[in-house]
């Protein structure tokens, strides 16, 4: 979340060069942005939120380095009272929008506890640049870490320039990545923030995830078993026909590819885009957000899926070559851009002016040194073929970034993350995690008993990130009654 994440990350389908669904993170970020309401203040009236700027430190770890950036930032104090709570909105991701000070449920909270709203965007994504570029030199300063003591020393500085009470206790809101670095945030510096949500939040790193798609799996099943059973058939149907030139040809034009089918890493780019199809419908299933320019929320399982089993169509590849014609038209795509050079030729511009600065080169960054999170198909349960193993992620990584990024870095890196925050024996307090079981984040999530005496509301009906966002009558009741949870929870932590 906000995850703008989480956590997250694949490849399908490409806007202005950058794919909408990368690594797990769609284009924006991972929580996105709540969908603008005819009621909005923020469309009856010019928004009340100024784009505000905060000197912060380019390294926190190294005393003789004194460079600073300008990290955005965005406060809504309409429903502050005095000595009110702080409501802290952690950036993941992706760019910072405003329509967060005006829209979601953490603005309803704020409207019942007297909060001052603050939204601090992610160091390294949307304006907030702490280098002249993308290079490998600087993005050594792009961390999870570096990011938690941005919020550390923001806050001491909120405080004194809002005059806030030191009877105010601050609590933290975020959704996938930076849900995570919610509950991180209260477990590193718990004297500095009271209480933290943690929506969607992959809370333990690791290098094949290879559990997503088998989630992606178990939610087409929801809507039919038969569903994966068809797009399985389709993928045999593919991979027979990749083995020959003239079976690539064929998928090039039935697909729409932008470039021919020519070297291996190109036939499993495809394999991968293809699935990234399903992956980015279920992960954000019926959730009531709208990235900026959304388009394409009304297609959900239920559409793939009657897609995928629609008799009248007899031919079973054309039934997946339909749902691929589904998603670039909504997107007003010309053609698929599933090939390997092309996507790594975007991600290795490092200038802030290329279309991957978006976010694309950072998310990708951040998995392949601390993270992982590579959505794999090396699970045998799941219908998408076999073609992109958790080794083709780590190809890309060295690709990218250089041999370095290997497998060896990696490891490394996840061993840190995991030791650093406590993976699965998180030992913060304090924390209320949220899941929905159509997500396929929640695998890495607390969905039941978490350590520490924390609290989890794991809902069987949601996808990512859906206490987040803004009220819709199709919300369900077990949906409803958790944000009033969360609302009383929170409550109970201002007592």
């Amino acid at each position: 979340m906000q995850l703008y994440v989480i956590g997250l990350i694949l490849l399908p389908l490409l806007i202005d060069g950058l794919a909408i669904f990368h690594r797990g993170r769609p284009r924006g970020g991972m929580a996105g942005s709540p969908r603008r309401t005819l009621r909005s203040f923020y469309n009856r009236v010019k928004a009340p939120i100024d784009e505000l700027w905060y000197t912060q430190q380019l390294d926190h770890f190294n005393p003789t380095d004194i460079r600073t950036w300008e990290q955005r930032y965005y406060v809504n104090d309409l429903y502050w009272k005095k000595n009110g709570p702080v409501f802290i909105q952690i950036g993941g991701e992706g760019p910072a929008d405003p329509i967060w000070l005006v829209e979601g449920q953490w603005i309803k909270y704020a409207q019942r506890h007297g909060a001052i709203c603050v939204m601090i965007e992610h160091r390294f994504y949307g304006k907030s640049h702490p280098t002249a570029d993308l290079s490998i030199e600087n993005l050594r300063y792009l961390s999870s870490e570096q990011a938690l003591a941005d919020l550390a020393t923001f806050r001491e500085y909120f405080n004194s320039k809002y005059q806030v009470s030191e009877q105010s206790k601050w609590i933290s809101f975020g959704g996938s990545y930076s849900g995570a670095l919610s509950a991180w945030f209260r477990l590193k510096y718990p004297h500095l923030v009271y209480g933290a949500l943690s929506a969607s939040s992959p809370m333990t790193a690791l290098t094949d995830f290879s559990e997503y798609l088998i989630v992606v799996r178990n939610s087409l099943a929801t809507y039919d078993e038969k569903c994966n059973d068809a797009i399985s058939d389709a993928t045999k149907v593919m991979q027979n026909m990749i083995q020959s030139s003239s079976g690539r040809a064929e998928l090039k034009t039935a697909f729409r590819l932008c470039d021919s089918i020519e070297t291996q890493n190109d036939v499993d780019n495809f394999f991968q885009t293809v699935a990234g199809n399903f992956e980015g419908v279920v992960q954000y299933n019926k959730d009531n957000r709208a990235f900026e320019g959304a388009r394409a929320t009304n297609i959900t399982i239920d559409v793939l899926c009657k897609t995928m089993l629609d008799t009248t169509q007899p031919n079973i590849l054309q039934r997946m070559v339909n749902v691929n014609d589904m998603i670039l038209n909504a997107y007003d795509q010309p053609c698929l851009d599933a090939g390997y050079m092309s996507m790594i030729n975007q991600l290795t511009n490092i200038s802030w002016n290329a279309s991957a600065a978006e976010g694309g080169r950072q998310w990708t960054y951040q998995t392949c040194v601390e993270f992982g999170f590579f959505q794999s198909s090396n699970a045998p349960q799941q219908p998408f073929g076999n073609n992109f193993p958790a080794s083709f992620f780590i190809q890309q990584c060295a690709d990218i970034f250089g041999p370095n990024f290997d497998d060896n870095l990696l490891e490394r890196g996840i061993n840190f993350t995991n030791a650093f925050y406590g993976a699965e024996g998180f030992s913060g307090s304090r924390v209320l995690f949220v899941n929905g079981a159509i997500d396929p984040w929640h695998a890495l999530s607390f969905t039941k008993d978490p350590p520490n005496n924390n609290t989890a509301i794991f809902l069987s009906s949601t996808a990512h990130c859906a206490d987040m966002y803004p009220d819709a009558e199709t919300d369900p009741q077990e949906l409803k009654q958790a944000r009033q949870t969360i609302s009383d929870t929170i409550g109970q932590w201002l007592q």
